[in-house]
Formats: structure tokens, C-alpha cells, sequence
């Protein structure tokens, strides 16, 4: 059935663009006229061509530009969305939203969720047209608040969770920055001493005729190593790296490996309190929302990367469909702190799951806000100790022979 572009204004006298299917020309009209909108023109769409918010036609797309909304975009669209319609119609907020977007790719993501709602269709349906920009759980709330009738009110709750989840991945993204950026500038210091400086003083050593130190031949023999091989040892590293991450996509291996991650120290709890608190905070914003909780486990464990958490989420939505409690799946997965445990044991027995599982994701996030910079406050002197231990090492390397030759200086001037 073949699509046509139509331009016409609404009862209200807005404007009004978008594309509908039909066999004819005649049927769209027919159809658009049956929507009550006084049709204007109706045309063959042009293959490629999606009609923006404001109606312009984008006849082509650049290669590298993105399609869909990322996290940030997201939030914010959800939290516009969920102010203007709490004042004006659907589809007016959608137009409002979509046209005042400074980026062309938000603008064009938008303008095609409103077209299809102007065509007729549900907002969570022309939502699903976009799975790349609204993930499943996204949707599956808004379906249920257009069913229920409670749009704006979940619209609030999506908004201010995915702004909780962003204040998360922001704290993490600064908290591991500042010792990245360190690791790499102290890497990047000595391979420049070992590379550039550390050949041009020991040229100094070579017609002595003494044996050098054992701590400076060592030296000399890796710096003429980087020297000469460095482009060898990148090459290693990417393909390590290459074979590593086809390796990772076999299933048993993978699961080893998240495994292994969850037995380390301090990588293993950030991992699992990360994961609590995101499952607890989204099964509260759906229970609140007074979805089914089986749903929001299915939806939570298909975001979770670590294979070992991913499968303890399927046995607790397993156990749950089967009529088990959430608390006590929980505790039989043996991955989750207990006081996600205990608090979600609390709210079923008092009937306020949704408030029980808000607080322990509340101290969750605390414990990892405290946990990430006792930490960091750990790692960023351990750092720089390290750099400066190998620092001192090149330099005592370069010192001993000096100090040596002047030994062989004062024995020969004393004799």
C-alpha cells in the first residue's frame, strides 16, 4: 500500500503535515476528511523523504548522521513532553518539543513520532517505529499511562527517573575521569623518557669501557625496545584487544569473565550495587505506576550487561511468574545486597513495594557515592606513586653510572 504526504489543518485551524497509506490518492483524502481535517494537498510521498516537525521535507540524509535520540536527548524530551501536556493536547506538545530542538537528528526522530500520531496512531505505538531512540521498558510505561488514561503522571515519573539515572552515570563518568586522564598522561611521560631521553644520555656511557650497572643495562635494553618496536607493540595491543573481544562473544567465556569481575574487590560491588540500585529503581517508578512487576523484570534484565547479574534477573522473573515473592527470589540469587532484600521483604508485607524499593535504591546510591570516593581518594595517590616509582627507577638508572665513573675517577686520582 503506498504512502502519501498530506498537508491540511485541523478543527482547531492548526496546521497540519504528515503522511498516511492508502490505495489511492482518493482513499487518503477520504480518510484524512473522516479524521475531520480539512485537507489542503495529498500527494505521492517521495521515497526517502520524512517530513520534519515543521513539515520541510528532508530529501536526503547524511552517511554519518545519527537516527536517534541518546540518553541525554531522551531525558530531556521526556521531561518537555511531560510538562506541555499537562497543559496542551499530545500532539501539539509533540510539535512543541520536536520544532524547538537546536539538533537536526532530534528534530527528525520527533517529527516522524508526530506524523504517525497525527496520522491516528497511539503515541507508544509510533514510539515503537523508533526502537532505536525509546527502549522497550520506555514504551511499555507510556502504553500503560495512555491505557490508563494517566499519560502526564507517568510521563513525570519516566522523566524523573531517567533523570535519577543520568545523575548516576554522570557521577560515575567523573568519578573514573580524573585517573583515567592521569593514567595516560603518567603513561604517556615515561614511554617519552624511555623513547627520547633515556638513548640520548646513555650515547654518554658507550666509550667508557666499563661494565654499566645491572638497573641501567635493564633500562637501556627496554627504551631500545620501545625505540625500535613501538609500532610492533601497538600492534599487538590492537590485535589482543581484536582477538579478546571476539573471544568475549563466546558464551561460556563471557560468563567467566562477569564472574569474574563480580569477585573483585571494589570492581564487583560497584557492579552489583550499580545493578540494585537500577533494578530497584525502576521496578518503584513501575509499581508506582501501577504496572505489572513480572513486566518491569523482563524489560530491567534485558538492559543488564554483566551475563551473571543478567542471569540471576531471569531466575527472579522466573520465580515470580511462577507465584514466588520478589524478596525472596532475591534472596535465593544470592547477588544482591541484603538490604535490597530486607526492604523489598517490607514492602510486600506492608503493601508499599513501590516506596520500600525507592528508599533502597536512595541508600544504594549513597553507599556507591561514598564506596566510588573512598576509593578514587585510594587510587589517585596509588597512581601517582607508581609513575613516580618508575620515574625514579630511569633516573637511578641514568645516576648510577655517573656516580660510578666517579668512583673510577677518585681511585685513579689517588693513586
Amino acid at each position: 500500500m503506498p504512502d502519501f504526504a498530506w498537508h491540511g489543518i485541523d478543527p482547531a485551524g492548526r496546521e497540519q503535515r504528515g503522511r498516511v497509506s492508502a490505495d489511492s490518492a482518493d482513499a487518503a483524502r477520504a480518510s484524512l476528511t473522516a479524521r475531520k481535517l480539512y485537507v489542503v494537498k495529498v500527494e505521492p510521498a517521495v521515497v526517502g523523504a520524512v517530513a520534519d516537525a515543521g513539515g520541510e521535507a528532508l530529501l536526503s540524509r547524511s552517511l554519518f548522521a545519527r537516527n536517534k535520540l541518546n540518553q541525554k536527548q531522551l531525558t530531556l524530551f521526556t521531561r518537555q513532553l511531560a510538562t506541555l501536556v499537562t497543559v496542551s493536547p499530545l500532539e501539539e506538545a509533540l510539535r512543541t518539543v520536536s520544532r524547538q530542538s537546536e539538533r537536526e537528528e532530534v528534530r527528525r526522530v520527533l517529527g516522524r513520532v508526530h506524523g504517525h500520531v497525527v496520522e491516528g496512531q497511539a503515541l507508544s505505538e509510533a514510539m515503537a517505529r523508533e526502537k532505536a531512540s525509546f527502549p522497550p521498558l520506555y514504551r511499555a510505561m507510556v502504553s500503560a499511562g495512555e491505557g490508563s488514561g494517566t499519560l502526564a503522571s507517568i510521563l513525570e515519573r519516566l522523566a524523573a527517573l531517567l533523570e535519577r539515572q543520568a545523575q548516576v552515570r554522570g557521577k560515575v563518568m567523573s568519578a573514573l575521569a580524573y585517573p583515567i586522564v592521569l593514567s595516560i598522561v603518567a603513561a604517556f611521560v615515561v614511554f617519552a623518557l624511555m623513547i627520547f631521553v633515556v638513548p640520548k644520555v646513555v650515547e654518554q656511557f658507550q666509550d667508557v669501557g666499563q661494565e654499566l650497572p645491572f638497573l641501567t643495562r635493564a633500562v637501556i635494553a627496554v627504551s631500545g625496545f620501545l625505540a625500535s618496536w613501538w609500532w610492533a607493540l601497538l600492534l599487538g595491543l590492537g590485535l589482543a584487544l581484536f582477538l579478546w573481544t571476539r573471544a568475549l562473544r563466546e558464551e561460556n567465556l563471557r560468563m567467566g569473565f562477569d564472574r569474574f569481575l563480580l569477585r573483585l574487590p571494589i570492581v564487583g560491588k560497584l557492579q552489583r550495587d550499580l545493578h540494585a540500585a537500577r533494578m530497584a529503581r525502576t521496578l518503584s517508578t513501575m509499581v508506582a505506576s501501577r504496572l505489572p512487576l513480572l513486566e518491569g523484570l523482563r524489560l530491567t534484565t534485558q538492559t543488564v550487561h554483566n551475563r551473571v547479574l543478567r542471569k540471576a534477573s531471569e531466575d527472579i522473573s522466573e520465580s515470580v511468574r511462577t507465584g514466588g515473592s520478589l524478596s525472596g527470589a532475591l534472596k535465593r540469587a544470592g547477588v544482591f545486597p541484603p538490604l535490597l532484600v530486607y526492604l523489598a521483604a517490607s514492602g510486600e508485607a506492608s503493601g508499599k513495594l513501590d516506596l520500600m524499593l525507592e528508599r533502597a535504591a536512595d541508600y544504594l546510591e549513597r553507599e556507591f557515592d561514598g564506596f566510588t570516593a573512598t576509593a578514587l581518594a585510594l587510587l589517585e595517590p596509588a597512581i601517582i606513586i607508581v609513575m613516580g616509582a618508575v620515574v625514579a627507577v630511569i633516573v637511578l638508572s641514568i645516576l648510577l653510572p655517573i656516580l660510578q665513573l666517579d668512583a673510577l675517577a677518585g681511585d685513579m686520582g689517588a693513586r
